[in-house]
């Protein structure tokens, strides 16, 4: 018998017309995929990319507004971050960190102290990775300086913080949770620091000092003497649609984490490395946390990288204790990996493209607003930088969203493909299920033109997808 589809399945198969046809005495044998298991005959293949534009194999061009899931800072095929990672092949593609430094380690912690102030760092292939080391790194300061009893994790609700057990376990995201519920770490939860969707009761004005206070009552629920870490999205990403934490929050919740003894772990693997126009994302929180983990525009794409960076205090109790961070794997600081960073991030550095996300953004930010005036279902536009969030709603004047079986998310992904801009829909943000919003994270070398067409074919995309609904 043929499973039946469900409906995210069935919106997704409409983006095979954009990729190769399946013969139909093939059809009946091919396995059916759930809405998160996307096989390749589902899905355009990719040729090849030249700055903010893709291919795919049937020459069909796509400009990517996204950067994919955020990652693409520079954009695709520079030729001197591929130079600097053939010629670091050529010397020698990987030396194991445990037996040896390198000139594109150094050169890379070196970047990320000059952007954040702290020297001391984990280095990892993914940003699950490292949340998963920060939460490692957190439980191990605690043993070694004789607080072992901090064990528990406070996470906020409506956040997502990656793949691995504890990542997933400290995230809110109930679509990604639901089939490791039983098994996943029990964690603290909070509320999202959310300014457009507001706590019953509580108003723009007060909503940080609400926060603050729930924040200190989920502490003092668990005990103070047991709670390792607090972690949270300066701007929260897929789970939330880029939304930005309100004025004043990060130095309300930094009050209350360090009244208790709590670290305050940002997690910018997404919104970090500079795609909100400063490099640490909760700088503009005010804020420097006790570790941050960062990743996707650390190395733009090119290879895999991620680092959790933490304090001084936190290396010298490490230290004293075990001799350093228990924590680590076979491709930690793989030397290949941090050239492209390296490469990378030099070229962000030489052509000032942090300032030119502070100069350009407020203006676009202004123009898409403008440009979806005329949709009521465009309920909210926010975000920092390079890293804009777009809320469709059912109800514009309630706030109420669409039904999830509508799948609005997984239609404009579609209808995206279809009209050729690669953005990041994403569901589920209001209650688990409902709630729907595109993320626009464009190359922070974009042009203004390239940042028109961007802003274009979305609005041409959510008027197609709304009419149809």
């Amino acid at each position: 018998m043929r499973r039946r589809l469900t409906p995210a399945v069935v919106r997704l198969t409409r983006i095979s017309a954009l990729a190769k046809p399946v013969a139909p005495e093939r059809e009946a044998d091919m396995p059916r995929p759930s809405a998160n298991d996307i096989t390749q005959d589902m899905l355009p293949k990719i040729s090849h990319g030249r700055g903010v534009y893709l291919w795919d194999v049937d020459g069909r061009q796509y400009i990517d507004g996204s950067g994919g899931p955020a990652v693409f800072s520079i954009g695709h095929g520079d030729r001197r971050v591929n130079e600097a990672v053939a010629k670091q092949m050529e010397r020698v593609a990987y030396g194991y960190r445990y037996l040896f430094s390198s000139d594109p380690l150094e050169e890379m912690s070196e970047i990320i102290r000059q952007a954040t102030g702290l020297a001391d760092m984990v280095y990892t292939t993914s940003g699950s990775e490292a949340v998963e080391s920060a939460v490692k790194i957190a439980l191990q300061y605690h043993f070694d300086r004789g607080d072992p009893g901090r064990v528990n994790f406070i996470g906020r609700r409506r956040s997502w913080h990656g793949n691995t057990l504890m990542a997933t376990a400290l995230s809110g995201f109930q679509d990604r949770q639901r089939a490791f519920a039983a098994a996943l770490p029990m964690v603290g939860r909070v509320s999202a620091a959310n300014a457009y969707r507001l706590p019953s009761g509580v108003s723009r004005e007060g909503l940080v000092a609400h926060l603050a206070a729930e924040l200190e009552a989920e502490i003092v629920r668990l005990g103070p003497e047991t709670v390792a870490g607090f972690i949270f999205e300066p701007v929260v990403g897929a789970a939330g649609g880029a939304l930005p934490a309100p004025e004043g929050y990060g130095r309300a919740v930094a009050e209350v984490c360090r009244r208790h003894g709590v670290l305050v772990i940002c997690d910018e693997v997404m919104c970090g490395s500079g795609r909100t126009g400063v490099w640490r994302a909760s700088e503009a929180d005010g804020i420097t946390a006790d570790i941050i983990t960062v990743a996707k525009s650390l190395s733009g794409g090119y290879l895999p990288l991620g680092a959790a960076v933490y304090t001084r205090e936190i290396a010298e109790v490490m230290a004293a204790g075990h001799g350093g961070p228990l924590t680590g794997h076979t491709y930690t600081g793989h030397t290949a990996c941090l050239a492209a960073g390296v490469a990378v991030q030099k070229i962000v550095a030489e052509e000032g493209l942090l300032a030119r996300i502070r100069d350009k953004a407020p203006r676009w930010q202004a123009d898409l607003r403008a440009r979806l005036a005329h949709l009521p279902a465009v309920g909210d536009v926010r975000g920092r930088g390079y890293f804009i969030g777009v809320e469709v709603v059912a109800d514009p004047g309630t706030k109420a969203p669409f039904a999830a079986a509508l799948g609005v998310n997984g239609r404009i992904r579609a209808e995206g493909l279809r009209r050729g801009l690669i953005c990041y829909p994403s569901g589920g943000h209001v209650d688990g299920a409902a709630g729907d919003t595109v993320i626009l994270a464009p190359p922070f070398n974009a042009t203004d033109g390239e940042l028109d067409e961007i802003a274009e074919k979305l609005v041409a995309v959510l008027e197609t997808v709304i009419s149809g609904l």
